[in-house]
């Protein structure tokens, strides 16, 4: 599902809500846990899951079209966990 598909499955579940609104709305969650997460913050969203940000430390690398050593920077990299009710869901329980 992508975003605009959310956003008319809730505009059409909520006909009281402007579809502009919903929009709104979608755009404001979305853009909040980003920038929860571009401070390092972790964001939960309970029964769904928990996103955060996890570091991953500089290494050296290969690269595969010539085989020749490549020097990968430090990286901060989004890390998504799912909630017991979603990973209960999902397996059929």
């Amino acid at each position: 599902m992508i975003r605009s598909e959310l956003i008319q499955k809730i505009a059409d579940e909520n006909p009281h809500l402007y579809q502009r609104d919903v929009e709104r709305i979608v755009n404001t969650i979305f853009d909040e846990i980003t920038d929860a997460m571009s401070e390092g913050d972790r964001v939960e969203l309970r029964g769904f899951g928990a996103f955060s940000v996890k570091q991953r430390d500089a290494r050296t690398g290969r690269n595969p079209r010539t085989g020749e050593s490549v020097e990968v920077e430090e990286k901060h990299v989004p890390f998504f966990k799912t909630g017991k009710l979603l990973r209960d869901r999902l397996n059929g329980k």
